[in-house]
C-alpha cells in the first residue's frame, strides 16, 4: 500500500493554499509542542529593526484553530513584528493538515532556517526523532522541504541533494545520520534523549548532564524522571548513578523517592568516622610481653585481657 504523499503543484496552485492574507497579530498563537527557542539580543533586535524598515517580507505559515490561528512557521517574525508594533502579519493558512503533517512543517523549517549543528540538544532530538517516527513519510517531507524553498525564494532551483527518494529503505540510523551530517551513534541517542522529561531535556542543554548519561535516564519512567529532575538542582548526576538508577528500574519497576535518593546519596548518609589507631608504650611492652611474641598473639592477649577489665567493671 503506497503512502499517501503531498500533491505540491495543487497546493502551490490552489489559492485558499497560497493566498497571503493579513493576520491581525493578537489572531495568533504559538504551535501547541513548539519546541524551540525564540530569538534573543542582538538577533532578535535585528528582525525588529528589518521589519520596522522593511515590514515583513516573507509570510508566516498558521492553521485554523479555534478562533485563531496556530503559527506553525514564522513564530519569530510574529514575535518581531509585535515588538515593532505591527498590527498585522502576512499569512498563508493551511487546512487540513494532519498532526504529523503540522509537527513536520514546524521541525524542518527550524532545521532549515538555523542549521541542524546550530539547534541545541533536545531541538536536535526533536528533529531525529520525528525523522525516526513510524509515521513519518519520505514523501510528505520531500513535499515540504520544496515548498519551504520555494516560499523562501521562488525563483530558486530546488537542490536534489537534500531530498531523499521515496520508496527508499531511510528508517534507519544510518541514513538519517547522512542527512543532518552526524553520525549513527548519535542519532541512536539523539531518539533516546527525545524520551527525557522537559526538565531533563533543559540539564542535557545547559550541560549539567551530559548526553550519555541522558540517555541512560531515558529508560525511566516520566514519574522517575521527575524525581530525578528535582535532585539534580543540589546533587551532580553522572554516568554511575544514571546506570544504577536505570538497572533498579530495570528490576523493581517504578522506583520511588527513597531508592532515588539513596543512589544519588548513598545508603550511608552520615559521615564515616575512620578507626584511630593506638600504640602501647615500650615500658607496657616489655612489661608484659616478649620479643618472640607476634602481632597476632600480642592482640589476642590484649582482647582477653579488655574483656576481662570491663566485665569486672559491670560486676562492680
Amino acid at each position: 500500500m503506497n503512502t499517501p504523499q503531498f500533491d505540491l503543484s495543487a497546493m502551490l496552485s490552489t489559492p485558499q493554499q497560497t493566498a497571503v492574507q493579513q493576520i491581525p497579530c493578537d489572531k495568533l498563537h504559538p504551535y501547541h509542542n513548539h519546541k524551540f527557542d525564540l530569538y534573543s539580543g542582538e538577533r532578535l533586535e535585528d528582525m525588529v529593526a528589518s521589519i520596522k524598515e522593511n515590514g515583513v517580507l516573507s509570510p508566516i505559515i498558521v492553521q485554523p484553530d479555534g478562533d485563531g490561528y496556530e503559527i506553525l512557521i514564522g513564530h519569530n517574525r510574529w514575535n518581531a513584528s509585535k515588538l515593532a508594533g505591527l498590527p498585522n502579519v502576512p499569512a498563508i493558512i493551511k487546512a487540513g493538515l494532519t498532526e504529523d503533517e503540522a509537527e513536520m512543517y514546524v521541525i524542518e523549517s527550524n532545521v532549515m532556517q538555523r542549521g541542524f549543528e546550530n539547534l541545541k540538544i533536545s531541538e536536535q532530538a526533536a528533529a531525529v526523532a520525528l525523522r525516526h517516527s513510524e509515521m513519518f513519510s519520505q514523501g510528505k517531507r520531500n513535499d515540504i522541504l520544496r515548498e519551504l524553498a520555494h516560499l523562501e525564494n521562488p525563483s530558486a532551483k530546488i537542490d536534489s541533494s537534500t531530498l531523499n527518494p521515496v520508496g527508499s529503505k531511510l528508517d534507519t540510523s544510518e541514513s538519517i545520520g547522512n542527512e543532518y551530517g552526524v553520525s549513527k551513534g548519535s542519532v541512536v541517542r539523539l531518539i533516546r534523549i527525545n524520551k527525557l522529561t522537559d526538565e531533563l531535556k533543559a540539564l542535557v542543554d545547559s550541560g549539567e548532564i551530559a548526553i550519555r548519561t541522558g540517555v541512560e535516564l531515558s529508560f525511566l519512567s516520566e514519574d522517575t524522571q521527575a524525581i530525578v529532575a528535582e535532585y539534580a538542582e543540589d546533587c551532580k548526576i553522572d554516568m554511575k548513578s544514571a546506570k544504577m538508577l536505570r538497572a533498579s528500574a530495570d528490576s523493581e519497576g517504578n522506583i520511588d523517592r527513597n531508592t532515588v535518593h539513596a543512589i544519588l546519596y548513598g545508603e550511608d548518609t552520615e559521615p564515616k568516622v575512620k578507626p584511630k589507631s593506638v600504640k602501647i608504650s615500650h615500658d607496657i611492652y616489655t612489661k608484659y610481653f616478649s620479643n618472640g611474641e607476634k602481632p597476632k598473639e600480642i592482640t589476642e592477649t590484649i582482647e582477653k585481657a579488655l574483656e576481662l577489665y570491663f566485665k569486672n567493671m559491670e560486676d562492680e
